[in-house]
């Protein structure tokens, strides 16, 4: 785990940088989150879901994410020629090495896919509620449930990372791309990883967050201060 994943230098001029468009969701997630340290979440107007929520559940927020997993693109396997060259001794000599050139780069090609990699699985709606996350993809829909994950992290501003076991018992992890990533490593960490340092420590959001939302006239509540365990330290 790095360190806070919104770090940037500052503008040379001294002026706060222009609001953005994760800056609008990081606000939405601190008003989200402060309802929760307030115990005011059932208060919140409900948002349209089509995923299938648990009883007493309800949606947080809803929007498009690009979902990777790590995992390699083939076992390392590949076709070897076999072939049998009946000629001239120039002939035969000539196939056999175009044959055996031909699986040297079918080998190097296979253990290139044999290296694990974050592949994209797919752009689908992501609902966030209390207690898990979901993602709609039609092919192969995935839930989260917050207390089942072995690992979180955030590994960008945009980048929610996560490890779980499968019913098998393979460990898989999980990349999803969403300007909703704060808010979910937060959900997250408050249920099952509660010491977890980008809690603790607050860099689940830009430094000086709140300092530069009311510089810009939008002032923000002060989720990461209302959160259990958390430590100014950004």
């Amino acid at each position: 785990m790095n360190g806070n994943p919104y770090q940037t230098p500052p503008p040379p001029d001294g002026r706060p940088p222009a609001w953005t468009p994760l800056d609008e969701y990081l606000w939405h997630t601190c008003e989200i989150l402060a309802d929760l340290a307030e115990g005011r979440l059932d208060q919140r107007p409900l948002v349209p879901t089509t995923a299938r929520l648990a009883a007493g559940d309800h949606a947080l927020a809803v929007g498009p994410a690009q979902r990777f997993t790590w995992r390699a693109l083939s076992d390392g396997g590949y076709p070897q020629s076999t072939m049998i060259a009946f000629g001239s001794p120039l002939f035969v000599a000539g196939s056999m090495a175009g044959a055996a050139i031909g699986n040297a780069s079918r080998r190097r090609q296979a253990e290139l896919a044999a290296q694990p990699r974050w592949v994209p699985d797919g752009m689908a709606e992501l609902t966030i509620t209390r207690r898990a996350a979901y993602h709609g993809l039609p092919s192969s829909p995935l839930g989260l449930q917050w207390d089942g994950l072995i690992s979180i992290d955030l590994a960008g501003p945009d980048l929610f990372v996560v490890g779980f076991a499968g019913r098998s018992g393979r460990t898989y992890l999980v990349q999803l791309q969403t300007p909703w990533a704060s808010m979910m490593f937060a959900l997250a960490a408050l249920t099952a990883f509660p010491t977890h340092p980008r809690l603790l420590g607050g860099t689940w959001l830009p430094p000086d967050f709140e300092h530069r939302c009311a510089l810009l006239g939008r002032p923000c509540r002060p989720a990461a201060r209302m959160l259990p365990g958390t430590r100014l330290g950004y």
